[in-house]
């Protein structure tokens, strides 16, 4: 680092974890490098992915340790930083050249600090490249270029609650959107949603719309992510199918309109068939595991879900980028990840991990769908596409316009603003 990090956050509150080892100098510093004579000090900014704390730091801490057994003449620091005002906080550091070398990005954020990422497809290891799945490495890539390496990844899905099904005589789960739709009556009769989702603005469409729309087969922007294509055929039929849901009286219709927290809803109550927007954590809370039947991705054209991917990516301002990608290799292997990703029941992009989660378990019934999970078609502008969109998406599911009216309308929006 060529400044101070502190003179580029100012106001912004850190948990530092320096968790470095002693390097020598001269002839000691390159025998302690080890066979490849890699040296140098990594830093790296990382965020709460585990909740508790402590455990957080422990996981940071035993990881540094082992790496540093393996790769003596490599200092590393890993550096703890709130979720509040991450972007502010890197977009200064990057600004001021105070840069980590090291960063956790999740996909929204990849495209937008694309300019300063290393492309690491000819750094990385074969072996690592050809691990990781293809899903997790299109949400790490822009223009062709990969800019991370995935860490981790979730899974997004349709989870039934046994109970309903029970109560409402229904036997079978469904695989389709028509099957799925078609018990909505009988759903209904017996006082069940069919479903929870919304179109309220303090949601996120990855988990209510966008699951529609790549399952009809269409993406949110078109391939090149110039412009909008969730006003396509695809994007009209899977607008279509929220708002039947709606006019059927199969999903609760407020709820639509203004979201509540997940325990105020027929998700606590019981009156919820299935859902694919609450997390399944919180599921497993509510109607407990032994409650949960798991299913792949409704399909349409495609069975697809969204899966966000947490990747670890290096700075083109790092000056040790052989010792940075060691670390970042030696961080993202399903071995060394597996304490984080299973204490925040995450899973690995690695198709080398097998399970990581007791047979029979919710989570390894989840883990199984990684590959069918997407993160869209991510540009710098994702987040503002969303905010246009989803005013759009309500507006269609309440009866004010009609699908193409209404997706048309957020076309026009977002291509002015990715102009």
């Amino acid at each position: 680092m060529k400044m101070p990090r502190n003179l580029a956050l100012t106001g912004v509150l850190a948990t530092s974890l320096v968790l470095t080892g002693c390097g020598g100098s001269g002839a000691e510093n390159d025998e302690a490098a080890g066979a490849d004579g890699a040296t140098g000090e990594v830093t790296m900014w990382v965020y709460p992915i585990l909740t508790d704390e402590a455990a957080n730091k422990k996981f940071w801490a035993d990881t540094v340790q082992k790496f540093k057994t393996s790769n003596p003449g490599i200092d590393v620091t890993v550096e703890v930083y709130p979720w509040a005002k991450r972007d502010e906080a890197l977009a200064a550091a990057i600004a001021s050249n105070t840069a980590p070398d090291v960063v956790y990005l999740v996909p929204d954020q990849v495209p937008v600090y694309a300019r300063s990422l290393e492309t690491i497809d000819s750094m990385a290891s074969e072996d690592a490249l050809n691990d990781t799945q293809d899903n997790a490495k299109a949400a790490a890539t822009v223009d062709g270029k990969l800019v991370g390496m995935p860490l981790l990844t979730s899974v997004t899905t349709l989870v039934c609650d046994k109970r309903a099904f029970k109560k409402a005589g229904v036997s079978t789960y469904p695989t389709t959107w028509d099957e799925y739709l078609a018990l909505g009556p009988t759903f209904k009769a017996q006082g069940i949603d069919l479903s929870l989702i919304t179109a309220d603005a303090s949601g996120t469409l990855n988990v209510s719309y966008y699951p529609l729309l790549w399952q009809a087969g269409g993406d949110v922007l078109n391939d090149d992510k110039t412009a909008a294509a969730f006003n396509e055929a695809p994007g009209v039929e899977a607008l279509d199918y929220f708002k039947k849901m709606y006019d059927g009286g199969f999903i609760n219709k407020d709820y639509v309109i203004k979201a509540a927290p997940t325990e105020q809803t027929g998700v606590a109550k019981g009156t919820v068939a299935c859902t694919w927007g609450v997390p399944t954590q919180d599921l497993v809370k509510l109607w407990g595991a032994e409650n949960m039947e798991v299913l792949p991705p409704l399909n349409k054209a495609e069975s697809v879900g969204y899966g966000t991917v947490g990747s670890l990516s290096m700075l083109k301002s790092t000056e040790n980028k052989e010792a940075a990608m060691k670390w970042i290799e030696f961080a993202t292997t399903p071995e060394n990840s597996k304490p984080l990703l299973t204490a925040a029941s995450f899973y690995s992009p690695r198709e080398s991990a097998g399970s990581l989660y007791p047979a029979g378990s919710v989570d390894a019934a989840l883990e199984k769908l990684v590959p069918e999970m997407t993160v869209g078609a991510v540009n710098d502008k994702s987040r503002a596409v969303m905010g246009v969109l989803t005013p759009e998406i309500q507006a269609a599911v309440i009866g004010k316009k009609t699908s193409q009216q209404a997706l048309d309308d957020a076309a026009k929006a977002a291509d002015a603003l990715m102009k």
